[in-house]
């Protein structure tokens, strides 16, 4: 049991470092070489750098940015969350000191397109954050606003950076000799970075609605049940050019099973017909809780939404 748990928390340390190290390494290799201004406390702390031409380490600004911030993160979502978070800040300090030293990293900006760095860039710093948060961490600012307000709220973490990201890379235009197409390119990078974030956290929780019609209904319910272990709604039915009477299933799943639900419905009737749609969220036992609920006020009879 010990052995365990030393395991798995060595495991959990080991992912932090990878994700870190990706995050470092895209600011570096791609996205500050070019000039670009991305999001986050990273954006502010390289805006910083370019205003000082260098005097002032990315390094250094993103450390002390973020020490206020790791103590809002700690009083909400605890201890574990604080010293994971404490970890990956250090160790990104680091890694911004470290990494340009290697010639090998910095000459990887050579591709003169800037576009290609910005997406480059951006898809990197996804990933190493994605791997950060599954695992209970963060690199401060921003990615404490949006555990937070995920916590509590059913927002997406790739939105609430866009929003802060908005405001972050558009200051860069009071930099002298910098213009519209800077914060373009900054933009560039929070796309990309945004949309490919969404797709690693939640994507795996997109869930789908599967309409199944089809005579051999009770074979096909029984099958899901007991073989895909899905629930199943069966409602009445009647084709109205045939005037059959029948049942039509409704089946809710995740997006990853759609392809092996659908062929095992067509295993038992290959003359199935399917309807698949997505479905926005899914609340109940197996899939998503509602993070708000109703509550009367003192006067009786209103409703508000109450964080729980």
């Amino acid at each position: 049991m010990f052995g365990d748990k030393v395991f798995k928390l060595i495991k959990t340390y080991l992912i932090l470092t990878i994700g870190v190290f990706l995050y470092a390494f895209s600011w570096i290799a791609f996205i500050i070489p070019k000039g670009i201004a991305g999001g986050g406390v990273t954006g502010i702390s390289s805006i910083i750098y370019y205003a000082t031409d260098g005097l002032l380490p990315i390094s250094l600004s993103y450390l002390v940015i973020n020490v206020a911030l790791i103590t809002i993160g700690t009083i909400i979502l605890g201890k574990g969350f604080g010293f994971k978070t404490i970890y990956c800040i250090l160790c990104a300090s680091l890694m911004f000191e470290v990494l340009p030293q290697f010639e090998w990293i910095t000459t990887l900006s050579d591709i003169p397109d800037k576009f290609i760095n910005a997406i480059i860039g951006g898809a990197l710093s996804a990933f190493g954050i994605a791997a950060i948060f599954m695992q209970g961490g963060s690199t401060g600012g921003t990615d404490i606003i949006a555990i937070v307000l995920s916590k509590y709220r059913d927002s997406s973490p790739g939105k609430i950076f866009m929003y802060c990201d908005l405001i972050i890379i558009g200051s860069i235009l009071v930099l002298p000799g910098k213009g519209l197409q800077d914060v373009v390119y900054g933009y560039i990078v929070m796309v990309s970075f945004t949309y490919l974030l969404d797709q690693l956290l939640t994507g795996a929780k997109q869930s789908v609605q599967i309409i199944i019609f089809s005579s051999k209904y009770k074979e096909i319910g029984d099958m899901l049940i007991t073989s895909m272990d899905r629930g199943v709604t069966a409602l009445d039915s009647v084709g109205w050019y045939s005037q059959q009477e029948g049942k039509v299933l409704i089946v809710i799943a995740r997006k990853q099973q759609l392809p092996q639900i659908t062929a095992s419905i067509k295993e038992v009737d290959h003359k199935a017909f399917i309807s698949v749609s997505s479905v926005m969220g899914v609340y109940g036992e197996g899939f998503e809780k509602v993070k708000a609920r109703l509550k009367k006020d003192k006067k009786g009879g209103l409703m508000k939404f109450m964080q729980e």
